[in-house]
């Protein structure tokens, strides 16, 4: 059996940033690398070629009557970008205390580097073992998936014969409490570009006769929220899925502290909708938020002009039940709305994601027909993480986007179990990313023993 730290330090060697072509030889590596480790450990690999960069289709055990789970990761990585804020290279990895410090380490070559090894550990002990695996892991997730829509089109058939898919790409609170993720938001995003005259303008020769760019962005901004925080846009909260009981104490059993999250946000205060707490607020609530706005000078000291154009870039976090397709409707007739009639306006569309939820077994509002392996499979993870991380894992919705989990959804009707592994500490997407070294290993022996039970239900 491989060493699984020495592997993940190969992994993280090959930069594999998806969005550059200049990384181009690195994803070619990182395609190689983890192809080659699935192929030494038995599996038969496929490499799905795309528009842009592979998908890797890696399977073994051929027997129809065994359970078959699916495990989902993705092999490219974010931009290391600032390099000069990282404390060791980017793509260099380095062990400091109980951290591998490099680009990819916890986002998401670290987690899949775990479910890899506890596959390989549990089939050099149980060669025979009697599940289907099929590992399915792309290398555009830190771009947005462009190709995996007509992926899952062209292979829906043969992903459809799976039970459920398994994954680890969220996030852990803390080194003993793991979340398994039931619940993902969904997005809406665009840019507005608002136009006043054909050009730059003198604030003094011509400020008075007509209305600012920035100042009509500013209004319409300034109308889309009420007062209490909720959003101001008729028929936005319709859809909402309620808080079910369980999920209201599932969040207080985090016992997260709000003057303690005050202060590492550094906000003076909270602004959460009422009825809502901040930990309640951030998973079940959907959100409009400006991501983005600019227009006019942006030097040193003054420039006093009116500028010609000034733009706005907005997102929707969109949660169960509802769809994009409506919150795109709404939210683009409030803008056609309140728009002032002089100035003029284009809505520039940017990517959606369709939010998604699953609940698990044995609550009052468990699906009636849910896939008696997936309900089994939460019954497991629920046992093993409780034994070894000393607690029971806690059920929680997260107020992130992974947009593909509802897309694997809606195409094969399958659906996910995600065992968090990252830490808030392990700065993803951000200089000196790491993965905690103590998470890694309890995460190859729980995902060892979740996939054992899964083998052996009866």
């Amino acid at each position: 059996m491989f060493d699984p730290v020495e592997k993940l330090k190969e992994f993280i060697r090959h930069p594999s940033v998806s969005a550059d072509p200049a990384f181009k030889a690195g994803m070619k590596g990182a395609l190689d690398f983890a192809s080659g480790l699935l192929g030494s450990i038995g599996f038969k690999v496929e490499v799905v070629k795309t528009d842009l960069h592979p998908i890797i289709l890696a399977s073994r055990g051929d027997n129809t009557d065994w359970p078959h789970v699916i495990i989902y990761g993705h092999y490219d990585v974010q931009p290391a970008d600032p390099l000069n804020l990282w404390n060791s290279p980017a793509f260099e990895p380095e062990i400091r205390g109980n951290r591998l410090y490099g680009r990819g380490a916890a986002d998401n070559k670290g987690p899949l580097m775990v479910h890899i090894a506890a596959v390989g550990r549990l089939l050099e002990r149980r060669p025979d073992l009697p599940l289907r695996i099929t590992f399915m892991i792309e290398g555009e997730e830190e771009m947005g998936s462009p190709s995996f829509g007509k992926f899952l089109e062209t292979y829906g058939d043969r992903l459809r014969e799976a039970d459920l898919v398994y994954l680890s790409d969220t996030l852990l609170p803390s080194e003993d409490q793991v979340v398994i993720t039931c619940g993902l938001r969904g997005l809406v995003l665009c840019d507005v570009v608002v136009t006043g005259s054909k050009g730059d303008l003198h604030s003094g020769l011509h400020g008075g006769v007509l209305r600012n760019p920035i100042q009509a962005v500013s209004e319409l901004c300034a109308s889309l929220h009420k007062p209490d925080g909720f959003v101001n846009i008729d028929g936005f909260y319709d859809d909402v899925m309620p808080v079910e009981p369980w999920e209201r104490e599932q969040i207080q059993k985090l016992g997260a502290d709000t003057e303690e999250y005050r202060k590492f946000l550094g906000i003076p205060a909270f602004h959460t909708p009422p009825g809502y707490t901040p930990f309640e607020a951030i998973r079940v609530l959907p959100t409009l938020e400006f991501n983005g706005i600019g227009g006019g000078y942006q030097g040193e000291g003054s420039k006093t002009v009116i500028p010609s154009k000034a733009f706005v870039k907005i997102s929707c976090r969109l949660v169960a039940n509802q769809t994009p397709e409506k919150i795109r409707e709404l939210l683009y007739a409030a803008i056609r709305a309140r728009m002032p009639a002089d100035v003029t306006y284009e809505i520039i569309d940017q990517h959606t994601g369709t939010p998604y939820v699953v609940v698990p077994p044995d609550r009052s509002n468990t699906p009636a027909d849910q896939s008696p392996v997936l309900a089994d499979a939460f019954r497991a993870a629920d046992k093993v993480i409780a034994d070894v991380f000393g607690k029971p894992p806690l059920y929680l919705r997260e107020g992130g986007s992974v947009p593909i989990i509802a897309e694997i959804k809606r195409v094969t009707g399958l659906d996910s179990v995600m065992m968090g592994l990252f830490l808030p500490e392990d700065n993803l997407h951000a200089p000196n990313e790491s993965f905690n070294l103590d998470v890694m290993e309890k995460g190859m022996r729980t995902s060892e023993r979740i996939l054992e039970a899964i083998a052996d239900r009866k």
